[in-house]
């Protein structure tokens, strides 16, 4: 199997059965990437050298503008596509299988994780894997410790607040946090907030 079917039959949703040729292939992958995570998080690295091995961990180039404090985890990789001026903290860990989008301008926090893996429901089935996307849109901020599970799109301009665990979508322009993440307030509205009304939707 050569990556490139691998991917779109990722991208397909259908369930990745023990044993298969695609579960042997996810585990080649994972090997991969381990070898290049480690080289990326072992000493220091110039900003160029770490675009150049967080590109090579993906299998695309990075734009000039991508910024990251290592370390940085990911047992695939190669399902990762990343927009200009991206900047990702230190300690994130990326389970990008089913596939990882994040937009132009967007930041994530210090030991966020983005999974895109599920398990079968059915203990009879449990070892096999279910593969959703996370879309992730631009200017989105992503707080520290935050988890964003599979399937779930983040709109431009959000706001993901610390230790918030995302198991549903999340409009643009929306603050979520919480276990599980529901919406608190919209950073637009929040802007144009009297300081009386801060932490509240204004009145209309």
């Amino acid at each position: 199997m050569e990556l490139e079917e691998f991917l779109n039959r990722m991208r397909t949703g259908e369930p990745v059965r023990a044993g298969s040729e695609m579960f042997a292939f996810m585990h080649k992958a994972a090997q991969e990437a381990m070898r290049l995570t480690a080289q990326l998080n072992s000493g220091y690295h110039t900003s160029q050298e770490i675009r150049q091995i967080f590109s090579q961990i993906i299998g695309k180039p990075v734009d000039e503008a991508f910024g990251m404090f290592p370390p940085f985890y990911t047992d695939c990789g190669k399902n990762i596509t990343i927009g200009k001026r991206v900047f990702i903290n230190m300690g994130c860990k990326f389970q990008d299988q089913g596939g990882i989008t994040i937009g132009d301008d967007t930041l994530i926090g210090h030991n966020v994780v983005l999974a895109t893996l599920n398990h079968d429901f059915d203990p009879a089935k449990r070892a096999d894997i279910m593969p959703k996307p996370i879309r992730i849109g631009t200017q989105v901020w992503i707080g520290s410790n935050a988890t964003v599970l599979p399937g779930v799109s983040i709109g431009d301009g959000a706001i993901i607040a610390a230790g918030a665990v995302v198991t549903k979508n999340v409009p643009a322009n929306a603050i979520a946090g919480g276990v599980p993440a529901k919406i608190i307030r919209n950073c637009l509205e929040e802007q144009n907030t009297e300081p009386k009304h801060r932490g509240v939707f204004p009145p209309r």
